[in-house]
């Protein structure tokens, strides 16, 4: 996620978190479909369905999305909160070598602590 950021700085990065319950195995960077990369993310959709249909098929199921503040904070900004599902999804959001985890909640979004296991 960082080197996504990196790579695609001024841009905001953006891909799927994907996995198995609560573990997070693989995060896949996807295109940024946004009108304005350098301020917004918008998942690429076609990368989205396919996430969906390889959960269906027994691959690791699509726990979150993640994303970068180029120019920011790693905490959800105010248009993440009005963007957000409540779905109860994780975002991570990355700024710099900075990496928060987050629950969108049906009441906004709670900070996660994690662990990150070598594998």
């Amino acid at each position: 996620m960082i080197a996504a950021a990196r790579d695609a700085h001024p841009h905001e990065a953006c891909g799927l978190l994907l996995g198995h319950d609560a573990t997070i195995t693989k995060a896949q960077a996807t295109a940024n479909r946004a009108d304005a990369p350098a301020r917004h993310f918008e998942i690429d959709p076609a990368a989205l369905i396919a996430a969906h249909r390889a959960a269906r098929a027994g691959g690791p199921a699509l726990i979150g999305y993640f994303h970068s503040h180029p120019t920011g904070r790693a905490a959800p900004s105010a248009t993440d909160a009005a963007m957000a599902a409540r779905d109860g999804r994780v975002w991570a959001i990355v700024a710099g070598t900075e990496v928060t985890l987050w629950r969108d909640t049906a009441s906004g979004f709670e900070a996660l602590s994690y662990d990150v296991v070598a594998g």
